[in-house]
C-alpha cells in the first residue's frame, strides 16, 4: 500500500510516495499554503498512511482535516514528540534530524557516521558503529551566512552561493564568498578529522554544493530525511496491517 512522506521544512515542503522503503513521485512546494497542497496529493490518491514531520505545530483542525485524507495520520511536532523515546532519541531533537538519524542506521548499518544536513541551518550529528545517537551540534547554513552578513553590516552585498571561490580573497565579493564557503569546509573537515573511521553523510539543500568541493570520500543522500520518514510509515502500516 502506498505511504504519503511530508517534510515541512524552514523554507520548503518535500513530498515523495513510497512503497516500502522505495521512494516514488516526490514534490517540492515553497508558499503559504501547504495545507492545501498537501490535499490537492491526496485528491488523486489516498495513502495508507501519511507521515508528517513539521518545523512548525500542526493546528487541531489541520490535524483533524488530515485524517480524513488518509487511512493512519501520524504528526511529528513539537506536540507529538514520544516517537523519538520510542526509537531511543532525545527530545530535543527536530524531526528532520531525528529522521535523518533513523535513515543513516537503516543505510549504513554497523558503521559510525557523521551526518551533515546542509540548508538553512547547517546540523551535525554522530551515530556510532551501534546506531547509538552521541550527540551533535547546530551552526547557519551557507546561505543564511551570506544573509547574516548583509543584514548586520550595511557595507557588505547581500550575494549568493558562489560556484567556485579563491583561497584568499582580493575584492569585497571575494574575500565574503572564500570567508563563508571555507569556513564551512574547515568545519566539515575539522568534524571529519576527529573521527576518521566514521563514514561522512550529506544531506539538505546544500548538500551537493559542498559534495564538490570534499576531497575525501563522501556521501550523499539528498532524501536522507524522507528515508526516515518512510521508516517510521513502515511500523505504522504493520500495526494497521
Amino acid at each position: 500500500m502506498s505511504k504519503l512522506l511530508i517534510e515541512i521544512g524552514n523554507t520548503a515542503l518535500k513530498a515523495a510516495w513510497a512503497e516500502g522503503m522505495t521512494l516514488g513521485r516526490t514534490y517540492r512546494y515553497q508558499g503559504e499554503k501547504p495545507m492545501e497542497f498537501i490535499t490537492e496529493i491526496t485528491a488523486r490518491e489516498k495513502p495508507s498512511v501519511m507521515v508528517i514531520s513539521s518545523q512548525y505545530d500542526i493546528s487541531p483542525a489541520d490535524e483533524k482535516r488530515l485524517m480524513g485524507e488518509c487511512g493512519t495520520l501520524v504528526v511529528l511536532d513539537s506536540n507529538h514528540t514520544s516517537i523519538l523515546e520510542h526509537y531511543g532519541l532525545p527530545s530535543f531533537l527536530s524531526f528532520d534530524r531525528a529522521a535523518n538519524i533513523l535513515a543513516a542506521r537503516y543505510l549504513f548499518k554497523g558503521k559510525g557516521c557523521i551526518l551533515f544536513d546542509l540548508g538553512t541551518t547547517m546540523t551535525v550529528d554522530f551515530l556510532s558503529a551501534g546506531g547509538e545517537y552521541e550527540g551533535g551540534n547546530i551552526s547557519l547554513g551557507c546561505r543564511t551566512r551570506f544573509k547574516a552578513l548583509n543584514r548586520y553590516s550595511k557595507a557588505l552585498p547581500l550575494i549568493n552561493n558562489p560556484s567556485q571561490t579563491v583561497p584568499l580573497g582580493m575584492s569585497l565579493r571575494s574575500s565574503m564568498e572564500s570567508g563563508v564557503v571555507s569556513g564551512i569546509m574547515f568545519e566539515i573537515e575539522g568534524y571529519a578529522a576527529s573521527r576518521p573511521d566514521s563514514l561522512v553523510v550529506f544531506t539538505g539543500g546544500d548538500a551537493n554544493y559542498f559534495a564538490k568541493w570534499m576531497k575525501s570520500s563522501i556521501f550523499v543522500v539528498c532524501n536522507l530525511v524522507l528515508i526516515g520518514l518512510a521508516l517510521i510509515a513502515e511500523g505504522y502500516e504493520e500495526k494497521v496491517d
